[in-house]
Parts: C-alpha cells; structure tokens; sequence
C-alpha cells in the first residue's frame, strides 16, 4: 500500500488533513451564513458586520455578483470541498484520495482567482472567505506533500486521476445540495417580500424621533429641493470615503435617486473613521479618509464631483499620491492644511457627541459608518436595496397622508 496522507490510519498528516478540512467546512458555513445575514435581515436591529478595516471587509463580498452562482452562495461549494476532504480522512481508501487530490487541485486554482478578483476588482478581501482560503491551501499542501502518487513524474498521473465513479457521485450529491440552497435561497427572497419587508418597514415607522445635528453639512449627496425639509425622503448620512459600506450605500443611492427622482435629499456629514481627526469614536480604520474629506469640503461648488470621483475610484483613494493629484486636478490643494476647512469637517464630526449611545461598547450613537439620519430616525448600517426601497415608498405614503403611511396596508395590493 502507498503512502498517502489518509492511507496510514494512525499517521499526523491524516488528522491534519481532516483539521483542513473541518475548518473550511467552518469558514464556508459563517460565509453563507453572513451572505444571508446582509441580504436578508430579519430587522432593523440586525447587522451583518465582520469588518476590521476598510480592506478586510465582508459585506463587499455578500453583495458583490460573485457571491453566489444561480442563486447558490459560493460559500456552499467551499461547504462541499471541506466535506469531501474531511470524509477522505475518516474514510480513507486510494480512489478517494485522488479524487480529493484533483478537486483540492481545482479548489486551489478558484481560490487564486477569488482572492486576485476581490483585491483588484474590489480592493478588499472577506474575512470569513480568507480563512477557507488559507484552510484551502493547507489542504492542497497535504496533498502536495503526503498525498497518494506523490512521486508520480506525471502531472495527470499525480494531480488529475480521480475516480470517475466517485467523481460523478459527488457531482450529483452536489448538483442536488445546490438545488436545495437555491430553493432556500428563493424562500428568503419571498419571506422578504411576504412579511420581513413589512415588519422591518414596521420597526423602522416605530424608531423614535432624534433632533437633527446642530451642524447640518452644507454638502449635498442628492438634491432634489431647495429647502431640505420639503423632500419627502431627508437623510441626513454620516459617512466615510474609505468605507467600503460607504461605497456599497453610495451606489445604492445613485440607484434609487432614478427611482425616487425629485423626492430625495441627502446630505453627506463627514465622518472619517481615522484618529488623526476624529475622536468621537476610538477607530483607526480608514487610513487617508480625513484628507479626502478636507479635499471634497474645500470648495462647495465641487463637492459633488469630488465626491463621486473619489467613490467611483475607491481602491485609489488609499494611495496618498492619487489623493495630491486628485486635490491638483479640481485647484483645491490648500485643502490639505486649510485651517477654516479642517475646523468645518471637525466641527461636523463632533456632531456624532449629540447621539445618546445604542451600545455599551461606544460612548456616542454615531459611531459607525455609515448611520443615517432618515427622516429624523436613526438607523445604524446599510439595508438591502428592497428594504431601502420599501422605507422610502414609506416616507413617500406618509408625506402624502400628512404623517400617516399606508405602506403596510398596501403592501399586498403593491405587488411586492
């Protein structure tokens, strides 16, 4: 009998393979769970972070395009891989550790492609996808190292010589798991539709009112009228330029804006999560937000060119560089060390102080971004697009009604 990782019954690289194998199981398991989480809150109240810096950044990845395949979360397939290795140890026998061999092959090639696309395509990597990727690699090692025809010169002979048998089987058990997910995954869109949106729409309707800051931000993200009250949609957005869920609530503005044409004002208050000139909250997160926020406050009549520019190019506002020629390009480079533009951006952070705090970890309620201020309540995080869309046609009914909305009643006659 060859030497192989899972042949030898009491042998190290065996349970190590099995350890690899259980800890993408893990990983893959958390990483759907948070897709599901970020797209599919139960509530108000219910967040989705796992977010350390503005470059290890989960929510990014849940609702990116690649996230899922058909309605399938990527994270299933990882679930299945880790299942397969850590059977191959509890199970062994040659075929099937050739079998195993070849996937873990392939495995490894998609996580190569997963991690170039999510830093260079995004500029973050997920937190919870990193540690399939690294129980992934220690896998393949195994393989690599102690695996069955090891010492076979021939790369087909040595990676790709799986049983077909085994392979066609595993094929089905997933084809059909996938199917499972997707129905599940089609489920929680209806359940959204069917009671979620209504009962978050509820709880949101129900938050008790806030005063706005005493600072209002002269800087607007949309503006849809002069005054900012006779808006039916008000957001009031403390935010950040190198927030990743910033970028996602950016874009999703400019999405809905087209929906909700002429009934959207949004004001953009700064709050860099950087030290170096925020102390509202200890947070050092986002290097280089505090200087993007001097460029764009600088001068009012191109705050919102500078604004979409710097999210539009996201991964490019890290680099100090492309922040000096982006202060060159639009004639603000006194912004850096303008002292009446550094006292404005600090004047707004300090802002956040006026929040009575929704944690005992923080001392304010600003504490994150982005928050938003909505028509005078106060919601922590961002919501999906059809949770976001249904607050508004919420606001809309109860402006309309004179302050009392009709959302819930209608929403079955909506169609949603």
């Amino acid at each position: 009998m060859r030497q192989s990782s899972t042949l030898e019954n009491s042998s190290w690289p065996r349970w190590l393979s099995f350890t690899s194998g259980t800890g993408m199981m893990v990983a893959s398991f958390m990483t759907m769970q948070h897709f599901f989480a970020a797209n599919y809150p139960t509530s108000i109240w219910e967040g989705s972070f796992c977010d350390i810096s503005a470059f290890f950044n989960c929510d990014s990845s849940a609702f990116s395009g690649i996230s899922q395949i058909g309605g399938v979360p990527i994270g299933f397939f990882g679930l299945m891989v880790g299942g397969l290795v850590s059977l191959g140890a509890l199970y062994p026998s040659a075929s099937f550790e050739r079998t195993n061999k070849s996937i873990s092959l392939l495995n490894i090639m998609g996580v190569v492609v997963l991690v170039a696309y999510s830093v260079i395509g995004f500029g973050t990597l997920c937190l919870l996808c990193t540690g399939y990727y690294l129980f992934s690699a220690f896998s393949f090692f195994l393989f690599w190292k102690y695996g069955v025809d090891r010492q076979d010169p021939g790369v087909f002979s040595k990676y790709l010589n799986p049983s077909l048998k085994l392979l066609v089987t595993f094929g089905v058990i997933t084809l059909m798991g996938a199917y499972g997910v997707a129905q599940f995954h089609e489920a929680k869109k209806v359940a959204q539709a069917g009671g979620v949106i209504p009962k978050i729409v509820e709880q949101f309707l129900e938050l008790p009112t806030v005063p706005s800051p005493s600072i209002i931000s002269p800087f607007w993200a949309i503006k849809s009228t002069e005054v900012f009250e006779d808006a039916p949609i008000q957001i009031i957005e403390y935010s950040d330029f190198r927030c990743p869920d910033c970028l996602y609530q950016y874009e999703q503005f400019r999405r809905l804006e087209t929906e909700f044409n002429g009934q959207i004002n949004v004001v953009f208050q700064f709050f860099p999560l950087e030290g170096s000139c925020n102390d509202v909250v200890d947070k050092d997160l986002h290097p280089g937000a505090c200087d993007l926020s001097y460029i764009a406050a600088f001068d009012p009549e191109k705050f919102l060119v500078i604004h979409d520019e710097i999210f539009e190019n996201f991964q490019d506002g890290r680099d100090p560089e492309w922040r000096a020629d982006l202060a060159r390009k639009y004639g603000v480079e006194a912004a850096l060390t303008n002292r009446a533009t550094r006292d404005l951006v600090r004047s707004i952070i300090q802002t956040g102080t006026e929040y009575e705090k929704t944690s005992d970890r923080y001392a304010h309620g600003i504490r994150s971004t982005p928050t938003m201020i909505i028509n005078n309540r106060l919601v922590i995080g961002t919501f999906p697009d059809d949770q976001m869309r249904a607050i508004f046609q919420a606001l809309i009914d109860e402006h309309e009604s004179g302050g009392k909305s009709s959302f819930l009643e209608d929403w079955v006659e909506r169609g949603r």
